[in-house]
């Protein structure tokens, strides 16, 4: 019977290794577990935080220049340019952070601010059609010491035929009501945001109130207006923030009325 040999080198010298052939037509399998992960799908509620950033950073902006005071009382902002810093502001913000093609904004003309009542339209959008699902119109109300002659003005003095079809098609509704009809006609998914830059009893904050459900004090009440809108904030003890409006407004379910109150400085 052989013996081994008792040195280590000889015993190894005995074993072979042979490298592995790797056959480059095949693959490893995949785990099991690899074809339950599914790419990760947008939520409708994505795009909110950056609205957020981008709306809370126009506030800001317009709230410098809304709270700024003349020590010589020789400058003062007026409701356009303040709605227009508000406006530019946040357009800046959403192309920084590309949110156009989730969260649209369309400012109206001269002529669209006279008939609708709306001064923008915020609008959530379908990624594979880009269609309008939620919208928002927007109407800016400001310190009745602040008003004057506005931009709704300046559009009366417009003499063009498309200017004049408008104040014939408008004439008796003020702007609030002009904008509470657009709203109605699109459905519960449109809702009118009234936008106040300071209110009697806090002059240098933004506040908004919102609601797909205005046209239901028509025939209750003489007149939809600034007023009647403002008293809206009267024993409300909870305003959203304009994270929280955006939220209520995408998980509401459909045909809902939906009222808010919100601050956005």
């Amino acid at each position: 019977m052989g013996t081994l040999s008792s040195k280590p080198d000889q015993l190894l010298s005995s074993f072979k290794v042979r490298p592995m052939s790797c056959d480059q037509s095949t693959h490893p399998q995949k785990s099991i577990f690899a074809t339950l992960r599914r790419p990760p799908t947008s939520k409708p509620t994505d795009f909110i935080p950056l609205f957020n950033d981008c709306v809370s950073v126009a506030a800001a902006r317009t709230q410098e220049y809304l709270t700024f005071k003349d020590p010589e009382n020789k400058f003062s902002p007026s409701p356009e340019a303040l709605t227009e810093i508000f406006l530019m502001t946040y357009i800046s913000e959403t192309v920084m952070f590309s949110l156009m093609d989730t969260f649209n904004c369309t400012v109206m003309t001269p002529g669209q601010k006279f008939l609708l009542g709306a001064d923008w339209v915020w609008a959530v959008l379908d990624k594979p059609t880009k269609n309008p699902r939620i919208q928002i119109a927007v109407q800016v109300l400001h310190l009745p010491e602040r008003e004057g002659r506005s931009l709704y003005s300046k559009a009366e003095e417009m003499s063009d035929e498309s200017m004049q079809v408008a104040q014939m098609a408008a004439s008796n509704k003020n702007m609030c009501e002009k904008m509470v009809d657009f709203c109605a006609s699109i459905g519960k998914d449109c809702y009118a945001l009234f936008l106040f830059m300071g209110r009697k009893n806090d002059k240098d904050n933004i506040y908004g109130v919102l609601s797909n459900n205005f046209q239901a004090a028509i025939g209750k009440c003489d007149k939809i207006d600034r007023s009647l809108i403002e008293n809206f904030f009267r024993g409300s003890r909870y305003l959203h923030t304009p994270t929280g409006m955006m939220q209520a407004i995408v998980t509401k379910r459909n045909d809902d009325p939906l009222t808010l109150m919100i601050k956005f400085s």
